[in-house]
């Protein structure tokens, strides 16, 4: 298919998630995107970390110094990669332009904030969509395709696991205010949009409890970095989420995330992310993982560009990350409690 005759303007607005590398690579490359950049609030991150100008020359993307130099380019659509906590300011500002948003999970650290980030863009006639690229895995895909066939019968519940090593490099996902938490709203809301996708319901009630057993002699890590959450949704479905910072740093890989669904026709597990070469290199000193099959984030950004394109309302959209953010706010209210049940409004 050829590409349109005029690209789409795309905006990333700040690096301060992990994955703006991937964005702005993935959207650098393509012929059909004409990219900007900025991160003015790299001024406030450590000096050891690469932000700002210096990131946007080491991945060749054309840098502005501010928001508002970005938002009166005139962008089409903006990709918000900033701290959790300042995901509000930058997408109603992205919204008051008129720019579609795809916005990084969780959408914000807030319930209040998700709800004021949704009027704004339904308000200013503008998509919002969440960053989840699990969703657009070929193994999800196919589970989803089972789901909702019938083939697994009544889903009765499932279990989702979703562990990583500590988030390096970027030292406020460790920091409760900036990042609205630690392991639970790092890696709950990506099981729990899988789980959003394939019930179509709401969750009812849910249940935590956390620890800093792992790091916590570290005093840069301030968050919960272990937790294990319950849901129960509408429909009756148990859910249970393990969520940690646990793969050693010197794992070969990230870590990982898998889904087994148990349903009264059959039981099927995915395991996205577990596609790979490995062995052992260097005189079998250290451990090769090489990952193959789709690059979700590539899978996410296309289906984003098409909806932009077209009008379409986004898979993931900002009601599912209003959706799964209520979960992750609950299940914090619950830890905090000791584990107290936590009833979420209907």
């Amino acid at each position: 298919m050829n590409a349109p005759t005029t690209p789409v303007r795309v905006a990333v607005l700040s690096f301060a998630h992990v994955h703006a590398a991937s964005y702005v690579a993935l959207l650098r490359d393509r012929p059909d995107v004409e990219l900007l950049t900025a991160d003015p609030d790299a001024a406030t991150a450590p000096a050891d970390e690469l932000r700002g100008g210096d990131f946007a020359a080491r991945h060749g993307a054309p840098y502005v110094d501010t928001y508002a130099e970005a938002l009166a380019w005139g962008p089409d659509a903006v990709i918000v990669c900033a701290e959790n906590a300042r995901h509000r300011d930058v997408v109603l500002a992205a919204a008051g332009a008129g720019a579609h948003v795809l916005c990084e999970k969780p959408l914000a650290t807030r319930v209040e904030d998700a709800e004021e980030m949704l009027a704004a863009c339904d308000a200013a006639g503008v998509l919002l969509m969440t960053a989840y690229p699990v969703r657009f895995s070929p193994e999800f895909v196919t589970l989803r395709g089972l789901v909702g066939s019938g083939a697994l019968g009544t889903v009765l519940g499932a279990t989702g696991t979703n562990n990583g090593k500590l988030p390096a490099g970027r030292a406020w996902f460790t920091d409760p205010e900036l990042a609205g938490g630690g392991a639970l709203a790092d890696h709950v809301v990506h099981v729990a949009d899988l789980l959003d996708a394939l019930l179509g319901e709401e969750a009812v009630a849910v249940r935590a409890v956390s620890n800093r057993v792992l790091h916590g002699d570290d005093p840069r890590v301030r968050a919960e970095t272990g937790g294990l959450v319950s849901i129960t949704y509408a429909g009756g479905a148990e859910v249970t989420v393990d969520c940690s910072w646990s793969v050693p740093d010197g794992a070969a890989t990230w870590g990982g995330l898998t889904l087994q669904v148990v349903g009264t026709g059959g039981t099927v597990e995915i395991d996205p992310f577990g596609a790979h070469v490995g062995g052992l290199v260097d005189g079998g000193s250290r451990q090769a993982w090489l990952g193959f099959g789709e690059n979700l984030d590539a899978l996410m950004l296309e289906h984003f560009l098409r909806c932009v394109r077209t009008g379409e309302t986004p898979g993931p959209d900002g009601r599912a990350g209003l959706r799964t953010l209520r979960i992750v706010a609950a299940a914090r209210e619950s830890a905090a409690a000791g584990g107290a049940v936590v009833r979420l409004a209907a």
